[in-house]
């Protein structure tokens, strides 16, 4: 099911609900978890050029993704005041000031993978009503904490293939 919706900005969407967005994470995170650990550690840190982040810092820009998501999404589903205002964070200093670049990767990788696995956690946790909670966006688009969710994997699937790892069917 490929309902490719943009609206409130995100990523297509292409999965078939929350469900089939978290079965697609946990695989995502086997395919970082195998792919990744074969490469160099030379190969992870080259910057195509200064403006753009290394591989190394692309996984720890999902770490923080994984860090404020997981917090969005565990706020969101007990929020009393709604609609659940999302708030922003700032990617490019977030990766600069938490030093990615220096990180051993065994590091970055078990970081990545255990807020990963709390988020799957926390979200195969919720009954459906859960999916419906209104969010408002922080370009100030209304969506649900399904569509935050979905959009959630959508962004870590687009930045896996920046890495060149795919999954294999």
């Amino acid at each position: 099911m490929s309902t490719q919706d943009l609206s409130g900005g995100g990523y297509p969407k292409i999965y078939g609900g929350v469900p089939d967005a978290i079965a697609k994470l946990e695989e995502l995170m086997r395919v970082v978890s195998k792919q990744i650990a074969v490469r160099s550690e030379a190969e992870l840190t080259v910057k195509p050029d200064a403006m753009r982040w290394s591989q190394k810092e692309i996984l720890g820009h999902l770490i923080d993704s994984a860090l404020n998501n997981l917090k969005r999404f565990t706020e969101a589903s007990f929020a009393e005041t709604l609609p659940f205002a999302e708030q922003a964070y700032d990617q490019v200093n977030l990766v600069a000031a938490n030093g990615y670049q220096d990180v051993p990767m065994p590091e970055l990788l078990t970081l990545l993978e255990a807020l990963n696995r709390q988020i799957i956690f926390v979200v195969r946790r919720w009954n459906a009503k859960k999916f419906s909670v209104p969010v408002v966006l922080s370009n100030g688009a209304v969506q649900t904490l399904g569509w935050l969710v979905e959009d959630y994997v959508a962004h870590f699937e687009h930045h896996l293939k920046q890495l060149d790892l795919t999954v294999q069917p």
